[in-house]
């Protein structure tokens, strides 16, 4: 089994009870065990400002399914959802995106890992954080230095008294 965090967002149709249902779909992936997730947090969009804020998480699974496998599945979960790709950036029901995949390096025209931005996005780094003591991003080095460069201000956690770190 292979060691996997996933980064979930949403900005559309109650995006915490988008997150949590979608927290527990990850629980049902083929070959795979959910292991935990962060907390919930609000984040500004990234991309056009014109859109909802977003709200955030970050959980880690194990899995036997090869890294195109895994991204299939989590694209069809996005699906399931009711997600639309349509703009950059935009808003949308769920986004799950696989920021790394063991410690592997993979370069392929549908899965760069680790995933492009995580050494920049306190979105991800913060929630991460949560979950992970010490782990090393391959070609980024370690996680604790890229906390370390990131700007926290753009990003909240949630006050909900059920937003705790999940873990299986």
């Amino acid at each position: 089994m292979v060691e996997c965090y996933i980064a979930l967002g949403s900005n559309l149709q109650q995006p915490e009870e988008q997150l949590k249902q979608a927290i527990l779909a990850l629980n049902q992936l083929p070959k795979s065990r959910f292991v935990v997730a962060s907390s919930l947090y609000g984040s500004a969009p990234m991309g056009p400002q014109d859109q909802p804020d977003y709200v955030n998480a970050v959980a880690k699974i194990e899995t036997s399914l090869a890294p195109l496998t895994l991204l299939d599945q989590l694209q069809a979960l996005e699906m399931a959802f009711g997600r639309v790709k349509s703009e950059r950036w935009g808003a949308r029901v769920l986004d799950l995106d696989l920021l790394l995949y063991g410690d592997q390096i993979i370069d392929h025209p549908r899965l760069k890992v680790p995933h492009v931005g995580i050494a920049q996005r306190a979105f991800v780094l913060l929630p991460l954080s949560e979950i992970v003591d010490e782990l090393f991003i391959p070609k980024l080095g370690r996680f604790a230095d890229l906390l370390l460069k990131i700007e926290k201000q753009t990003l909240w956690r949630l006050p909900d008294e059920s937003n705790e770190v999940k873990r299986a």
